[in-house]
């Protein structure tokens, strides 16, 4: 099979050919009819010129007019024509001494023609040693019926119709050839900028994702493609990178505990302990597991929703009696470091929400406040209704987010200057995830400081 360059060349080739032709032959139509009009509108003014006299003749001997030999230097307008007049029957009366003994032809259907007062233009192809070109001119002289038969030779028009054949062919041979060029050149430079994007593409793999694809330096359909697939690449980039950085930084969280779990036990068991040391022992690598239980359970959360799995079977419930409950659940580790949650529920109406994602993100949130309140304070929850549905914020009154940490406060594993200086406990996993499912139900969570000090974070619900 033909390649897809060779066919779009054989197609550019095909329509040029066509094109040509078609202009060649319309050239040649245009050239043909105006030499044939001239000719026709020379001989049509002799023959008028003839029937003038003729008119003018008053009964005397009807002639054709032209100079005796020897008498008047030659005249264009007379050379190469023949002239012929005949009376209504088609008999001949007059005629050119160029005729000699020959005669214009009188078919009978040309004479029926005149005698309707119609003038005839005819081609005589086998007249004499080359064509002819006819018009015959009826007149009415003194009551009776004449015609004027005026002939010239075709030759001439032929000959210039024959040169300008060949003037188009040189020409319609020197266009194609330019044209055919022209449209090599440009398919192969086309061509050319698809196989280099072609061959950096077959070089780029999951190590050099940073390479692109080079720019033919055009703004057109190969620029569009190349901006495309650069466009493409950088998002694969990206994703590959934050991939790269999940997994190392997951690495790192489950590791750390499980080199704790390893070093305690092995502490344990070097030489023999009471029971006491046993049960206190099991009860802190019990702590541990559970911190690498969360992790793993939120993990997998994660790794579903980038699958594009769908969270568990909805289970609705009222979003007020919802809070209330996620609200309860935490009084008692508030209270432990004096903190009190307060409520505020301006919802005029039952809102039903999602009980399970819904839950868990709300307790992620408070959890969050309450690692980063002071003792004495107080966290504030509102229920209201916005532009565009219902809004659930969570406020504290900590020392704030700083400004440089709030871009990268959803994304997994980062932690704020204070948790990673270890004041605050955590892998740096619980708003990352809280995102990632708000915005697989289709809503999203802000961040933002209070001026009063504080932190406030607003969950959108769609």
């Amino acid at each position: 099979m033909l390649s897809l360059r060779r066919r779009l060349v054989l197609i550019h080739l095909a329509a040029t050919v066509a094109t040509v032709g078609v202009t060649a032959a319309a050239g040649w139509w245009q050239l043909s009819r105006s030499v044939r009009g001239q000719l026709d509108a020379a001989l049509l003014a002799l023959a008028d010129t003839e029937v003038g006299m003729l008119s003018d003749a008053h009964g005397t001997a009807v002639r054709v007019h032209e100079a005796p030999a020897g008498s008047a230097p030659l005249s264009l307008t007379r050379l190469d024509r023949l002239v012929q007049i005949i009376d209504g029957d088609g008999r001949v009366l007059a005629r050119s001494a160029n005729l000699g003994g020959d005669r214009l032809p009188v078919p009978p259907l040309l004479l029926a023609r005149l005698a309707a007062g119609d003038t005839s233009f005819d081609t005589l192809p086998d007249t004499r040693e080359e064509p002819l070109r006819m018009v015959s001119v009826p007149a009415v002289v003194d009551g009776r019926r004449y015609a004027v038969q005026v002939a010239g030779s075709l030759d001439d028009a032929d000959h210039i119709l024959q040169s300008a054949a060949l003037l188009f062919a040189a020409m319609a041979t020197a266009l194609l050839a330019l044209v055919g060029w022209a449209g090599a050149r440009l398919s192969r430079q086309t061509f050319v900028a698809m196989e280099n994007i072609v061959d950096q593409a077959r070089t780029i793999g999951d190590s050099s994702l940073d390479q692109r694809l080079p720019h033919p330096g055009h703004d057109d359909e190969i620029g569009h493609l190349a901006d495309t697939l650069n466009a493409m690449l950088d998002r694969i980039e990206q994703a590959f990178e934050a991939q790269r950085r999940f997994t190392a930084d997951a690495s790192h969280e489950l590791r750390s505990p499980l080199s704790r779990l390893r070093a305690e036990i092995e502490i344990t068991l070097r030489r023999p302990r009471t029971d006491a040391e046993y049960v206190t022992t099991l009860r802190s690598c019990l702590a541990e597991v559970g911190g690498l239980t969360l992790l793993v359970e939120e993990l997998l959360m994660l790794a579903r929703l980038d699958a594009g799995q769908q969270l568990a079977q909805v289970e609705l419930a009222p979003l007020s009696a919802l809070a209330q409950e996620t609200i309860s659940r935490l009084r008692a580790p508030a209270a432990e470091r004096r903190i009190e949650i307060i409520l505020h529920d301006a919802l005029a109406d039952a809102v039903q929400v999602d009980r399970a994602p819904v839950g868990l993100v709300l307790r992620n949130l408070l959890e969050n406040a309450l690692k980063f309140s002071p003792a004495d304070g107080h966290i504030t929850v509102r229920l209201q209704r916005g532009a565009h549905g219902v809004m659930l914020s969570v406020e504290d009154q900590g020392m704030g987010i700083a400004e440089q940490d709030l871009p990268f406060l959803f994304e997994r594993f980062f932690r704020g200057s204070s948790a990673r200086a270890g004041e605050v406990d955590g892998v740096g996993l619980g708003l990352a995830l809280s995102q990632a499912i708000m915005q697989a139900c289709g809503g999203r969570i802000e961040a933002a400081n209070l001026p009063t000090g504080g932190a406030r974070f607003t969950l959108h619900l769609p």
